[in-house]
């Protein structure tokens, strides 16, 4: 919902402007700047308006004014909080960063134990500072030094040159000035329960429904991306259930599956649908663009960037909030990969850490896309209580069948919800879906020789490159920062997966 900024330990008012300048996009609605004359130290914030669109700018104080909070994100648990801090604390607003600050106030670092949402925020305390980061990752913030500060920013592209040592403030963490940092969550790691086929079904039906349901927390028009998969299309039916109206919104090139898919579950559900369709001329000019606001040159992560911004562009025209399905497969058994894997206990962890990798991969290009948009994109299946369900289910009811049916046990779950030519779709990636790969393979094709794109490789041998595709979204990303050293060494790598061999698996 917002680009955060935050200098401590230092006051250069210019400085943290000039970070803020490169959020706009963040937050476009508003801004607004603390000073601190303790810390001391800068809080910095461009709004995009969601909860108490007309109140709610930032910074919050607190009613003393000794302390004031700078959030990006939303609480999802704001309106059961509400009634016991509104007893003790007067509230200026009706905005859920608030309910932060004061919880604050009366728990101290352990605040972010009474929270469930999405969140990176950071309060300034007197002298002291704390920052927090949501459990999951959904938020970004990264952090540096410059000189004697400690320098905060929602995206890498907001530090300037000058700050040294950036690197992700990871989540689940929070920061104390006077504690240092500590973890506070990390993805469960239980042991699975054997249960009724019949348990599960009902546990998935009703916690994905209630993940949903608190996620249409809004004071702006929200609607759902709707790729005609599985998972976008079991989030949209949900939401459906409980809304009026729902706008959904789909890309993908002429005749795409994609697309005929979607209009598919729009007209099972009744959505109000939009779409657009991709052409290799407009993926080739936008292709810049994608690369800065995605601030990585991944291969895979920019091929599902490519259908994820054309998707957020067109949304942006009718809402300001999104639904998506982010998560379902790690979760669930999604890609193809897993199917690889025979041995249930190693396919258990596999899941377990692929969720756990997720912030800085394809959250990063949820989070990305949709904030170059300025909208707000919301992950339903990656509710905390949907996680921990998520590690208790046998892996044998993920992938079922042979050749092994992905996510079984989510589909059966939701059978009577959507058309079966839906709930039993294979499983493709966006990128496929859309048609995107197709485009990809014709765009870069004719945009670096094998020749060039050889030599590209040995010119940076600090980064393996592994097609003449990713040299080219490389050089894109080069030339995209006029400080691109912070991005280089933070980007994160989707091939990179050490977690299992074959050897491990005991086939």
């Amino acid at each position: 919902m917002c680009g955060i900024v935050t200098m401590w330990g230092g006051a250069d008012v210019p400085f943290v402007k000039t970070m803020m300048a490169s959020l706009v996009h963040r937050g476009p609605d508003a801004e607004g700047t603390f000073v601190s004359a303790k810390g001391p130290g800068i809080l910095g914030h461009r709004r995009l308006s969601i909860m108490d669109p007309e109140g709610g700018d930032q910074p919050i104080y607190n009613e003393n004014r000794n302390k004031a909070i700078i959030a990006n994100g939303e609480i999802y648990n704001y309106p059961s909080l509400y009634p016991e801090l509104s007893t003790k604390h007067r509230f200026a607003t009706t905005s859920d960063s608030e309910a932060v600050l004061h919880l604050y106030e009366d728990h101290g670092a352990s605040v972010v134990e009474k929270l469930d949402g999405m969140y990176a925020f950071v309060i300034a305390d007197n002298d002291n500072i704390y920052a927090a980061r949501d459990p999951i990752g959904i938020k970004p913030l990264y952090y540096g030094e410059k000189g004697a500060s400690l320098v905060f920013a929602s995206e890498l592209k907001a530090f300037p040159r000058g700050v040294v040592n950036i690197t992700e403030f990871l989540p689940g963490t929070f920061y104390h000035s006077a504690r240092g940092f500590q973890t506070f969550y990390q993805i469960p790691d239980l042991a699975v329960e054997q249960a009724p086929v019949e348990k599960y079904l009902e546990k998935v039906r009703e916690t994905l429904e209630q993940a949903v349901a608190k996620r249409l927390m809004s004071d702006v028009p929200l609607g759902a991306f709707l790729s005609g998969g599985l998972d976008s299309s079991i989030i949209a039916a949900l939401a459906k259930k409980h809304m009026g109206k729902l706008h959904t919104f789909s890309v993908g090139i002429e005749g795409s599956r994609d697309l005929d898919a979607a209009r598919l579950v729009s007209r099972h559900l009744g959505t109000i649908h939009h779409e657009y369709v991709l052409t290799a001329r407009e993926v080739a000019e936008r292709l810049p663009a994608i690369i800065y606001y995605l601030e990585s040159y991944d291969q895979d992560l920019v091929r599902s960037a490519i259908p994820c911004f054309f998707t957020a562009r067109l949304a942006a025209d009718y809402v300001k909030v999104i639904l998506t399905g982010e998560g379902a497969d790690e979760l669930f058994g999604g890609y193809t990969y897993y199917k690889d894997i025979s041995n249930h206990e190693v396919l258990h962890g596999e899941l377990r850490r692929s969720v756990a990798s997720l912030h800085n991969i394809n959250l990063q290009r949820v989070d990305r896309m949709t904030m170059a948009h300025s909208i707000e994109g919301r992950v339903p299946f990656l509710d905390l209580t949907m996680i921990r369900l998520g590690q208790l289910i046998p892996a044998e009811l993920k992938l079922v069948g042979a050749p092994p049916i992905e996510k079984w046990v989510l589909r059966k779950a939701f059978e009577d919800l959507l058309p079966s030519e839906i709930i039993w779709r294979p499983k493709e990636q966006f990128d496929e879906g859309s048609g995107a790969v197709d485009l990809l393979e014709g765009t870069c094709a004719h945009l670096l020789s094998e020749r060039e794109a050889a030599d590209y490789r040995l010119k940076h041998p600090e980064t393996t490159l592994r097609s003449k595709e990713e040299c080219y979204y490389h050089q894109l990303f080069m030339h995209a920062y006029e400080n691109p050293e912070p991005l280089v060494t933070n980007v994160a790598r989707w091939a990179e997966r050490p977690a299992w061999t074959a050897s491990s698996a005991n086939f």
